[in-house]
């Protein structure tokens, strides 16, 4: 696979950490922090390790701590996606 998709990335949500009753995760959530929508640091994590075994892609742990939406978070994911295509 070659880009992360809101789609993709709320399925994924949901098969690791389930959803916050009251969060509509097909609404527009991009540019909600991941505690506004529910997800703590174990589901993030959760969710970030089921990213990178299925999409077979190594992200950086630093860049992670700065990604606390999901819009920056698919960005990060993407560039990191369109970089390990060029090697």
């Amino acid at each position: 696979m070659d880009r992360l998709g809101l789609s993709d990335l709320t399925r994924i949500l949901r098969e690791c950490a389930g959803e916050e009753e009251g969060v509509d995760l097909d609404g527009d959530v991009l540019d909600l922090n991941w505690m506004e929508l529910g997800y703590d640091s174990l589901a993030f994590l959760q969710t970030v390790g089921q990213i990178e075994r299925e999409y077979g892609v190594l992200l950086d742990e630093e860049a992670l701590d700065e990604a606390d939406t999901p819009r920056l978070f698919l960005t990060m994911v993407n560039e990191a996606l369109a970089a390990s295509a060029t090697v």
